[in-house]
């Protein structure tokens, strides 16, 4: 499978592929083009149709977000996503649905029928994508210490956090002071960062703002060099919004 089909619509390689199949499962038991043909040719029509309109919606979604004034806006970012998505769907629809399903082209006189049905299940499928879009969980600063602090190993206490990793079930804290490791989940432990400033950004990271002295950008993503010389990898899905928030 290859790593664009496995970050189909949502990044998340089983949510993508599933969203797809549900989706054509959905229409083919609906019969949505009202077809006579067998359970198994509109199951397997419709499955593939969808995980291929899932590739062509990564590809365009991607695109629209490089739109100036876009990815502030979500309303108009779905607005313009479906259309981008949709239309050219519904040529493709329009030039291969009739070939399969009754054995020959539809005319012209369908295209206005079929550009509704597509761009309404576009509609629903940015939808679902733009809702299930991954957020970058962040921690503001406060006048409370963080919780987290408690768990600091003794020789580290007191020492000032640079970021935090996830190793397995573990998470590696990283200070001014060295690093050292704690038996803990990473979306806990964020929770209990409530009091520092600093993000996500990644998966296996949080990073402390004030920690950051360099940013590299390359090919979309970012590579943030903290204080005493660790590097940290922002990812594509966080990139957007510590940008937007004044990271680099």
């Amino acid at each position: 499978m290859s790593a664009r089909l496995k970050r189909l619509i949502t990044g998340d390689p089983a949510k993508g592929v599933g969203i797809a199949v549900a989706a054509g499962v959905f229409l083919a038991l609906t019969n949505a083009f009202g077809s006579t043909t067998d359970l198994w040719l509109r199951l397997a029509y419709w499955v593939v149709l969808m995980i291929a309109a899932g590739l062509w919606a990564e590809v365009c979604m991607r695109a629209v977000r490089r739109v100036p004034g876009m990815e502030a806006s979500v309303p108009a970012r779905f607005v313009v996503s479906v259309l981008v998505i949709g239309l050219p769907l519904t040529l493709v629809v329009w030039g291969v649905t009739g070939w399969i399903f009754y054995g020959q082209a539809y005319g012209f006189d369908m295209l206005p029928g079929l550009v509704w049905r597509v761009l309404l299940i576009t509609a629903g499928m940015t939808a679902i994508g733009m809702a299930l879009e991954p957020k970058t969980v962040t921690t503001k600063a406060g006048d409370e210490p963080p919780r987290f602090l408690d768990r600091l190993p003794p020789r580290l206490r007191g020492a000032v956090i640079h970021a935090v990793q996830a190793e397995d079930h573990y998470l590696r804290i990283h200070t001014d002071r060295g690093s050292d490791l704690i038996l803990m989940r990473l979306s806990d432990a964020v929770a209990e960062l409530q009091g520092l400033e600093g993000a996500q950004t990644h998966r296996s990271w949080w990073v402390a703002k004030d920690a950051v002295q360099d940013v590299k950008r390359g090919d979309g993503r970012a590579t943030l060099t903290l204080d005493g010389g660790l590097t940290v990898p922002v990812s594509r899905r966080h990139a957007r919004a510590l940008r937007a928030a004044g990271w680099y």
